[in-house]
């Protein structure tokens, strides 16, 4: 008995809906109805024993009330299947059973000896059967024509883990070239910030004036970024920041970077060694120049995601455009700094390679054990949540519209 009472709540058993009074079972426990919904009737034998079944469930809350709020789901779910020419099968029936019972490791004739054991007869949980069976046939003809999960569904499922930082720095940037032939323009650019920028609006100016980031136009402010997905030298630029304050200028790679701490805070997350980034760099001749960076805009306006990169490159020579799958701390400083401000799909222009003008966009970014996930489990789950979200509207749609009295 004590393996039933530790069976979950079928996901059947939905907790929505108004309920009505109900007399209490030790006076209900007969033939007569007590409700009638959509002209079908509801005994108070019927309310006894879902109660008790649910009780052994070990369902939570008033069980009377819940018995009560079942029968009226499956009235209307039942009523609903029939209008649509959806009657289960006895087979069909016999399997959910079967499958119920699995669910306590038992086969289906063991399950109902210990359901008639607690005064629960078999008709009963044929009848609970019955009705989730009809309802999910007719949510699948009805809804899953409707439910299509994408590409790009399946990259943001696997990508929340990886947004959701362990310690967290909401930062603001100013990222200037450090290759030739800026390097000069940018030291006396760095100069005048250390110089004149004491304020969030006077770092904020200069970002917008000096910063070749993508967040410039934002005044250099980026979202809330995991302290350990910075590249080391930023870590330890603003690491004994205090809100308010900006780092002194650091070295990244091909660029050099200001930081203006404006908070800080903790939230669960993986560490920067369990998240695994996949970007894209599309190279543009002419570095920083006012050509290449028109080139750039062009490219911004015809992509949406990495994949269109494919036919912006199209017959151009080898390596102009690659892809990049490396667990976030083996990525290159410059590259890092960049992508831990970025979201999925986002461009930047920040950098240079070479001479080039290097675009860098970010594909995904995913806990790296998800990098295994089999895409097929994933998919399945996502069509089932959205599935039941469409069944529960639909669920209290039919609710509102029946028609519940009392004898």
């Amino acid at each position: 008995m004590m393996r039933l009472k530790t069976m979950l709540m079928t996901a059947w058993m939905c907790l929505a809906g108004a309920l009505m009074p109900l007399p209490a079972l030790a006076q209900a426990g007969t033939f007569a109805p007590v409700l009638i919904v959509n002209g079908s009737p509801i005994t108070g034998y019927e309310l006894s024993q879902r109660a008790r079944f649910l009780q052994l469930l070990n369902a939570p809350g008033d069980l009377d009330k819940l018995a009560q709020q079942q029968l009226i789901q499956d009235r209307v779910q039942l009523k609903a299947a029939k209008d649509a020419g959806i009657v289960p099968t006895k087979d069909e029936i016999d399997a959910g059973m079967k499958e119920f019972a699995g669910r306590a490791n038992m086969p289906v004739d063991q399950f109902v000896a210990q359901l008639g054991k607690a005064g629960v007869a078999e008709q009963t949980f044929r009848d609970f059967v019955k009705a989730g069976v009809a309802w999910r046939q007719l949510v699948q003809a009805k809804f899953g024509p409707e439910v299509s999960i994408g590409k790009a569904d399946l990259d943001r499922a696997l990508s929340v883990a990886a947004q959701q930082p362990a310690t967290r720095l909401l930062l603001s940037e100013i990222i200037m070239p450090a290759t030739q032939p800026y390097i000069d323009q940018t030291m006396a650019n760095v100069q005048q910030i250390m110089q004149t920028v004491h304020t969030s609006g006077e770092f904020a100016a200069a970002a917008r004036k000096f910063s070749a980031s993508a967040s410039a136009p934002r005044g250099g402010a980026i979202d809330w970024i995991a302290e350990d997905n910075l590249p080391p030298q930023v870590q330890n630029a603003v690491k004994d920041l205090k809100p308010g304050q900006m780092s002194s200028p650091v070295r990244i790679e091909n660029a050099v970077g200001i930081f203006f701490l404006r908070a800080e805070g903790a939230a669960p997350g993986p560490a920067a060694s369990d998240i695994t980034v996949k970007y894209a760099q599309y190279l543009i001749p002419g570095g920083r120049s006012d050509k290449a960076m028109e080139a750039a805009a062009k490219v911004k306006a015809r992509v949406d995601s990495c994949e269109d990169l494919y036919s912006v490159a199209r017959g151009q020579s080898k390596g102009v455009l690659t892809f990049t799958t490396q667990v976030l701390t083996k990525v290159p400083g410059d590259i890092r700094m960049q992508l831990a401000g970025m979201d999925q799909n986002e461009i930047s222009t920040a950098l240079t390679k070479g001479g080039n003008l290097d675009l860098l966009m970010l594909c995904t970014r995913r806990p790296t054990e998800a990098e295994t996930a089999d895409p097929s489990d994933i998919q399945k789950q996502l069509f089932n949540q959205r599935l039941a979200g469409k069944a529960a509207n639909y669920l209290a749609e039919l609710e509102a519209d029946a028609f519940i009295r009392h004898p």
